[in-house]
């Protein structure tokens, strides 16, 4: 019997975990670790991840080498994952580290500001997208839930009256 015919069609959370994983071994070379995909996808636990992708391995659409860590590799990668890409991250793992970081303070300095004005907000959104078309998924997925928020907090300052 072939692996197609026992394949299951992924739920749509689980094809945003297929997707996720894909453009992380896009972008990075290797498998994501669970607790990458935990921040990434915004879970809660890495027991949620093991679940789903427990669930990806029996549906048939992910393969676990081994019981070492970052061994999870797509059946059936996507057209456009098999297609050539250009590769937009060209930034050293310092580089990486110092840009996170320096995003990291303009959100602080948003978040302990007593209101927020549209135009920081902007900023924030610009600096997230960069992230992304660096190839930094991750952490723009990790900022995206603290932009929620203070988002949610202005919002709630307009009505206050």
């Amino acid at each position: 019997m072939s692996t197609e015919s026992t394949t299951v069609r992924p739920t749509k959370k689980q094809r945003e975990l297929l997707t996720f994983i894909e453009t992380f071994i896009a972008a990075n070379g290797y498998s994501p670790s669970y607790r990458e995909i935990m921040k990434g996808l915004q879970y809660n636990s890495v027991a949620t991840v093991s679940l789903h992708v427990n669930s990806l391995i029996s549906r048939g659409h992910l393969l676990k080498r081994d019981h070492s860590a970052r061994s999870l590799e797509l059946v059936k990668p996507t057209v456009a994952a098999s297609e050539p890409k250009i590769v937009l991250k060209q930034l050293r793992a310092s580089e990486e580290k110092w840009l996170v970081e320096k995003v990291e303070l303009f959100f602080k300095e948003v978040e302990k500001a007593p209101s927020v004005i549209e135009r920081e907000i902007d900023k924030l959104y610009v600096l997230i997208g960069a992230l992304k078309v660096l190839g930094l998924d991750g952490a723009a997925s990790g900022f995206i839930a603290r932009l929620s928020a203070i988002k949610k907090r202005r919002e709630d300052n307009e009505y206050v009256v």
